[in-house]
């Protein structure tokens, strides 16, 4: 990215929207001048002019609730930024995981980032487990009953499948979905690490079909 070809406003600065690489969700809007634009390349960690206080901020850096940058794009225009960051923290200083927390309108709720959202509790059930509920269950009982749902959730995929109903089907893959992200919470294994490998088969998957 060439700096001198970005189009900055009447006061040197330019908007840049902030968004988490992982779920998609958009955490927060800020502004970048040259200088917060060059240390953010530099370190890859969120850099900002503050237009209140007329100085550069670092995001976190008296919180903790840094945002390491993964990738810096700009828009046809070159008038605006989209930093895809990992957030180490809320991106909100009320302590929200997006500073866009109230809704002015949703026609249906999003179900973009439910998954990631199931991740957290999983893993919260696994530090803090809670009486009565299913998932410490699974965890105290272990891998091995974990394996064994399994193996039960993916027969009655099958079985729904073979009978051609739908709802049936979604449900079974849901039921299958959920004991494969506990299974990986056991086992250290995280949806990044699946979405690399699927990333590195992707290039071969056609030539892998055509092939056989």
């Amino acid at each position: 990215m060439n700096i001198d070809e970005l189009r900055f406003d009447e006061n040197g600065l330019i908007p840049a929207i902030v968004q988490n690489e992982t779920t998609g969700e958009v955490l927060m809007l800020a502004y970048m001048n040259r200088k917060s634009i060059q240390k953010t390349l530099e370190t890859k960690e969120t850099w900002f002019y503050s237009r209140s206080r007329q100085e550069l901020w670092n995001k976190g850096a008296t919180s903790g609730n840094r945002q390491i940058v993964k990738r810096l794009s700009v828009d046809c225009d070159q008038d605006a930024i989209l930093l895809h960051v990992e957030p180490v923290g809320p991106a909100c200083h009320t302590g929200e995981t997006t500073c866009f927390y109230t809704n002015g309108f949703e026609e249906d709720r999003s179900v973009r980032t439910v998954v990631h959202e199931i991740v957290d509790e999983i893993k919260e059930r696994r530090v803090h487990p809670i009486e009565g509920s299913y998932t410490s269950y699974l965890f105290r009982e272990g891998v091995d009953k974990v394996l064994k749902k399994i193996g039960e959730e993916s027969t009655e995929v099958v079985i729904g499948a073979k009978n051609q109903d739908k709802d049936e089907l979604t449900n079974e893959l849901a039921d299958l979905t959920y004991h494969t992200l506990v299974l990986m919470e056991l086992l250290d294994v995280s949806i990044d690490d699946v979405k690399s490998t699927l990333k590195n088969r992707r290039p071969h998957l056609n030539k892998r079909s055509q092939d056989e």
